[in-house]
């Protein structure tokens, strides 16, 4: 007996421009077209994801950069006092005292010169 696969395809079709959907010209309506531009959108989610991180992080960075030279140490001095002090803060945690709280930045500062 022959099986044909009409139900199983098209629910695989519709996954496809499901996920699709939005795309602009055949890339949302035709499933060859679909299937090849939501792969490469998949690759590029990938990508994009750890790049979202990477530059978090550079913004972080120059964040602590600058709000310590404002106290008259750079950023590098700064890390290095933080680890000699014994301060265990991530970058981010560090970024946002810089931002919103000026007076306790310039307590670390304090603290990670008096390390060096």
């Amino acid at each position: 007996m022959r099986v044909k696969t009409g139900i199983v395809r098209k629910r695989k079709h519709k996954k496809v421009l499901e996920q699709a959907k939005g795309f602009r010209g055949a890339s949302g309506d035709v499933i060859k077209q679909a299937k090849q531009a939501t792969l490469r959108a998949m690759a590029y989610s990938t990508r994009d994801r750890k790049v979202n991180k990477r530059k978090m992080r550079q913004l972080w960075i120059i964040r602590i950069n600058s709000a310590a030279r404002i106290n008259g140490i750079s950023y590098s001095t700064f890390i290095n006092g933080l680890k000699k002090a014994g301060i265990i803060l991530d970058r981010k945690v560090l970024a946002d005292i810089a931002l919103n709280n000026a007076a306790e930045f310039a307590k670390l500062v304090d603290n990670a010169k008096a390390a060096l």
